[in-house]
């Protein structure tokens, strides 16, 4: 094989592996932040503005359907505008990069309504690639890492791997294996028949917020 044709097929070969690694990462979930839902107690008394009795009754009430409940919750709590918005500065709840509305993207601090917009202006989301070109073109990038502890894209049930799903805040080996088992995954009755084997129908609606079924790629789970 001469140098030309040797070169021709290197380049071919890592075009091919580029669109593999792009195409496998389908989906994401942020890291960085304690989630209210899963987090133990000693961590929760460690948040700005939290005490026994706002951790008990937070714990009692979890888990939240979305960061709209949570805020509803905090505020009953009598914690103002500023002492939630350093709350979230350690704690939140994952917002749906493709479902989430204006009001719970600015609930991200430091997020608004510009930042809301373009967080809608580039839906579908598909991958953290995407949001790290997309949204680079507005903050620089300790911004965009930043902003990515708070927001999620939902995971295909019926692709993603044990380990994308051990990124969802409180799914450990067991949980992951049992998304795995019950392939193929057809529909949201189905997932809360199966799973619902193993937790409670709030768990079940928690866990499905981070799932999409592959026949319905463009309608997220909300």
């Amino acid at each position: 094989m001469n140098q030309a044709v040797r070169n021709s097929s290197l380049f071919v070969f890592f075009i091919a592996m580029a669109v593999i690694c792009t195409t496998s990462t389908v989906a994401q979930v942020g890291k960085g932040l304690i989630d209210p839902n899963v987090a133990n107690e000693k961590d929760l008394l460690a948040l700005p503005h939290m005490n026994a009795e706002t951790v008990k009754a937070l714990m009692d009430a979890r888990p939240f359907a979305d960061i709209t409940a949570l805020n509803d919750f905090l505020k009953s709590k009598s914690l103002n505008d500023d002492q939630r918005k350093e709350f979230y500065g350690k704690a939140f709840i994952h917002i749906n990069l493709n479902t989430a509305t204006s009001e719970q993207i600015q609930m991200i601090p430091g997020a608004g309504r510009k930042m809301a917009h373009e967080f809608d202006e580039y839906r579908p989301w598909k991958s953290f690639t995407q949001f790290d070109k997309e949204i680079g073109k507005y903050v620089d990038k300790a911004e965009v890492e930043r902003l990515k502890q708070y927001v999620f894209i939902p995971l295909n049930l019926n692709t993603a791997t044990q380990e994308d799903f051990m990124t969802i805040p409180g799914v450990g080996k067991k949980m992951a294996h049992e998304f795995e088992e019950y392939r193929p995954w057809k529909n949201k009755a189905q997932f809360e028949k199966e799973i619902g084997k193993y937790v409670d129908k709030k768990e079940v609606a928690r866990l499905w917020r981070y799932m999409v079924i592959e026949e319905a790629a463009t309608q997220p789970a909300n």
